[in-house]
């Protein structure tokens, strides 16, 4: 299946495998020892001075840099959460450049999964994150519209979207189409949902001081805590695909 995140689209095992609630004890998640301290303001300017020189040798001038206080966060931050989450995974800098009109070798964000379907990005812009399926094959397409078009199930759906909406989240989705999909009528009272070819949580924090802190990880779980429901409702509703990703042939 296709799952979030952010700009990207990856394959990831689709259903989540630990959630918050198995991790709680007493009222609250046990935690493992802290590591993650946020990232410096410089890995900031690290990405500024990567868009406007995206060449090699910008890149490994300041490679130990990137290493030690771009991805080393990371890594300490997807330490912290893996015993609720799941193992993460950092994404290689590098762009596929083989069917890109942009020949430009590095990535200006470092993406990484959280677990399963979470999705973190650093950039100059500052901090995101993403949960859910961003993008979907044709046979999650297909389940997810019938869901959506049902009285009970996409009306569940449209409670956990103006949910998160509620909250300060976004919705977000790879694409989606102009008019209605075929066989359902441009009237339906959940349109907007049945346009979408995937469904997302999405959340993007300027670059502030708290970037720099452990507190950068408590946004972090708020999002993915606020997201889950919407990634129950797909995993529940949608699943992984059962077509065969020729990328893997």
């Amino acid at each position: 299946m296709v799952c979030l995140l952010g700009v990207l689209v990856v394959d990831v095992p689709p259903v989540p495998t630990h959630h918050v609630a198995d991790r709680v004890r007493g009222g609250r998640v046990a935690w493992p020892a802290m590591a993650f301290r946020g990232w410096p303001a410089e890995a900031l300017d690290f990405y500024e001075g990567l868009e406007a020189d995206n060449t090699k040798t910008y890149w490994n001038e300041h490679k130990a840099f990137y290493d030690e206080s771009v991805k080393g966060p990371v890594v300490e931050l997807l330490a912290e959460l893996a015993p609720v989450y799941g193992e993460g995974k950092v994404f290689r800098p590098y762009r596929d450049v083989r069917f890109s009109a942009d020949k430009t070798p590095y990535k200006t964000h470092l993406g990484a999964m959280v677990g399963d379907c979470g999705y973190v990005q650093l950039s100059a812009e500052g901090l995101a994150a993403g949960r859910g399926y961003y993008g979907l094959a044709k046979d999650q397409l297909d389940r997810y519209r019938r869901a959506v078009a049902g009285d009970a199930t996409g009306g569940a759906l449209e409670s956990v979207v103006a949910d998160l909406e509620g909250a300060g989240y976004g919705v977000t989705a790879h694409g989606e189409l102009k008019t209605a999909p075929r066989g359902y009528p441009k009237d339906h009272p959940r349109i907007g949902l049945l346009r979408k070819k995937g469904l997302a949580a999405w959340k993007q924090w300027p670059a502030a001081a708290w970037l720099g802190t452990a507190k950068a990880k408590d946004r972090l779980v708020a999002f993915y805590e606020a997201a889950e429901p919407l990634q129950d409702w797909l995993d529940t509703h949608v699943g992984p695909s059962e077509l065969e990703d020729p990328r893997r042939r």
